[in-house]
């Protein structure tokens, strides 16, 4: 299977199945003489790690990382960078009643119809398993960028039900089961999420991702805009289905003279933005501005409620899908957007330092 591999300069090779042994990645292209060690990137492995509350899959991973190359007395050596976890929670048994058949909203009709074979335990390669390395690549990526980058996420809406604006507070992401920033819609989706498990069904929700401290001048005009590699980036999670960067799909409904972002000189001489509409990107390339980005994840397509599907015998069936799932997969998608945009980030600069040292 080729296209495991994301990135120009900074590239990540992902590798391994839901059920297999261990999943693992190599990063290739981060430069040497920076500290780094497990310690650095487990705190990013905890916040995707599932079983940690009634809301997510109830499979235990501690999602443990071992630095196998590529770092020599705690700091990287300009060498490949290869992570590795074991998987140790696997119940393969789960997935018996399904191996002949096609859950309808996964990818297994289509994995079939591309290799001829599939692994049916978990979806295999396309399993949100692997989701688990994207964010330990991320966690070097954030090493790349350095401090002055800071990058949140935050679950923004579950169904019909957004935050609201006004009572945004990043303190409070950290705080609840969501990553909301809404104490008060967590409550809320609290209660609406649990009702849904209990029905055996799911739901989506919308993911925000903040990147600030970007410096101006990382992407390109045409063919490597940022905001279309942020883009492509996050689209590449599993059961995203939309992304749209600052205003995104919103701006269409506005005037030219209340989406341009206006400017001002500042008090040290440099350009200050009234706003932020586009997102901190203007003609694919960074403003300096925070980057804004969303992205829409689908309902988990797994659900205990049976649904009209075929089988690899060509015959008609039903299909309800067994197993430990996450009822609402937004929750745990919020780190792992935070770690694709930090790879697209840092992609970007080590890009942007090698055509303007």
């Amino acid at each position: 299977m080729s296209h495991n591999t994301f990135g120009h300069l900074f590239r990540v090779t992902t590798w391994g199945e839901s059920h297999g042994p261990a999943i693992g990645c190599v990063i290739d292209g981060c430069p040497p003489r920076i500290p780094l060690t497990e310690a650095d990137i487990q705190p990013y492995l905890d916040r995707r790690r599932p079983g940690q509350s009634r809301f997510t899959t109830q499979r235990q991973e501690p999602d443990q990382v071992r630095i196998l190359s590529g770092v020599f007395e705690g700091q990287t050596t300009g060498t490949p960078i290869a992570l590795v976890i074991d998987n140790v929670d696997q119940r393969s048994k789960d997935y018996s009643n399904i191996a002949r058949s096609y859950r309808p909203g996964h990818a297994d009709l289509t994995y079939q119809l591309k290799y001829g074979i599939r692994d049916y335990r978990g979806g295999g390669r396309s399993s949100a398993r692997e989701t688990a390395m994207r964010v330990a690549a991320g966690a070097v990526a954030r090493k790349v960028l350095g401090n002055g980058v800071v990058i949140r996420g935050a679950m923004v809406a579950m169904g019909e039900h957004a935050v609201a604006p006004e009572r945004w507070d990043w303190a409070a992401v950290e705080a609840n089961a969501f990553f909301c920033p809404d104490p008060v819609t967590a409550a809320a989706w609290e209660t609406e999420l649990t009702a849904i498990r209990k029905e055996g069904s799911s739901i989506g929700a919308v993911i925000e991702i903040v990147a600030e401290g970007v410096p101006p001048g990382l992407g390109a005009p045409i063919y490597a805009k940022l905001d279309a590699e942020i883009a492509a980036a996050l689209m590449s999670i599993n059961a995203v289905k939309g992304v749209e960067i600052g205003d995104g799909f919103a701006a269409a409904r506005l005037r030219g003279e209340a989406n341009a972002d206006e400017m001002r000189i500042g008090p040290d001489g440099e350009p200050v933005f009234l706003s932020n509409h586009a997102g901190g990107v203007l003609g694919g390339i960074s403003s300096g501005q925070p980057i804004v980005a969303r992205f829409a994840v689908k309902p988990t397509s797994s659900i205990l409620t049976p649904r009209r599907s075929i089988n690899d015998a060509g015959h008609e069936t039903e299909v309800s899908t067994q197993g430990r799932h996450d009822p609402c997969v937004g929750i745990r998608a919020v780190p792992v957007g935070e770690a694709m945009v930090a790879c697209a980030l840092a992609d970007h600069l080590l890009r942007h330092r090698a055509q303007n040292p």
